[in-house]
């Protein structure tokens, strides 16, 4: 055999060991992927953990009825009321056959859309925000945790978590406050454009429902566990470089909160939303997932994965509309920030 082409033969074996090794590799990752996407979408669907909770506390059980009486009997209820008889007996009583009629008929389901609808519609949102705040802080203290516990007490018998590793230390006094208030006004910016980004990918044709039902599992599920590392003053860093670093997981436990809306219109996705979403507040709050799947970075990087960074448009976007302020409070936002 010529040393030529031996040469070439063992190129070729190199480039196919090399081949192979990527094939493993990119199986690894798409193993490791799924794993946790999967642990994400059973953790979501822990559903016992809100009677366990509901049954440990009496305003628990009260707000989290509140919801379903308001978004579920009186929100949906009206809806099938309005499709099941009010429109039918509109045709009844207002046939098409005439263009009068017709219109008046539209009119009519519009004022009630106006009086009726969109009034609740804000009423509840409103109304069920406040209950939210209320479910989270009632389930969390259901579970028996408190700031001192979580950082004390649990840090003795179980691994690391995100709660306990990244815990704020603000200044004490206003300073403290100070900070809370601006990473709190940062958050809410960083959502709202995050949402509007959501909103958006609706419209990109092909992809466009895939990236939506995508960027809308990450959204709910954030939200579902911000409750949480907000009770433990987890910052607003290490909760997006967690959330970043874990996005499989995260966009497993969103996916029951958009499947269970996702084919509905717009008023119906929300009252069933407005239903679902303190049930999936709850597991969050009582998942240990932080101490169940082993989220060390080191393991990540073996496995291939990498944070993706789902926030970064909205955070440039965010931190463009905060360059708009005055300058002074630019600066307090920025070393709020980066404390």
């Amino acid at each position: 055999m010529s040393l030529k082409l031996w040469a070439k033969k063992s190129l070729i074996v190199i480039v196919n060991k090399e081949e192979v090794m990527e094939l493993k590799g990119l199986r690894e990752m798409m193993k490791k992927i799924g794993f946790l996407w999967f642990e994400g979408f059973r953790e979501a669907c822990c559903l016992h953990r809100v009677i366990i909770l509901s049954l440990r506390s009496k305003m628990l059980l009260l707000r989290t009825g509140q919801c379903f009486l308001l978004n579920g009997f009186i929100f949906l209820g009206s809806i099938f009321l309005l499709n099941t008889l009010i429109i039918p007996a509109l045709w009844w009583i207002l046939p098409h056959s005439s263009t009068f009629y017709s219109f008046l008929r539209l009119s009519l389901i519009h004022l009630f859309y106006l009086l009726w609808f969109y009034p609740l519609y804000v009423f509840s949102i409103v109304l069920s925000t406040i209950w939210y705040n209320d479910i989270a802080k009632y389930g969390y203290a259901a579970m028996g945790t408190s700031n001192i516990t979580a950082h004390k007490g649990e840090t003795q018998n179980h691994p690391p978590t995100l709660q306990n590793e990244h815990h704020v230390k603000r200044p004490s006094g206003l300073g403290g406050v100070m900070i809370g208030i601006g990473e709190q006004v940062y958050s809410i910016l960083l959502l709202s454009v995050f949402f509007l980004e959501v909103y958006a990918t609706g419209f990109i044709p092909y992809i466009g429902k895939v990236l939506n039902f995508v960027l809308l599992s990450w959204m709910y599920a954030y939200y579902c566990f911000e409750y949480k590392w907000n009770f433990n003053e987890v910052a607003l860093d290490k909760r997006l470089d967690y959330f970043e670093s874990y996005w499989a997981f995260f966009a497993g436990f969103g996916s029951p909160c958009v499947l269970a809306i996702f084919f509905f219109s717009p008023l119906v996705s929300y009252g069933i939303m407005a239903i679902l979403f303190p049930l999936f507040v709850l597991t969050a709050t009582g998942s240990k997932a932080e101490q169940e799947i082993s989220f060390e970075k080191d393991k990540r990087r073996d496995a291939g994965m990498e944070r993706l960074p789902i926030f970064y448009v909205a955070n440039k976007v965010s931190m463009w509309l905060l360059s708009l302020l005055p300058q002074d409070k630019w600066d307090q936002m920025q070393d709020r920030k980066a404390q």
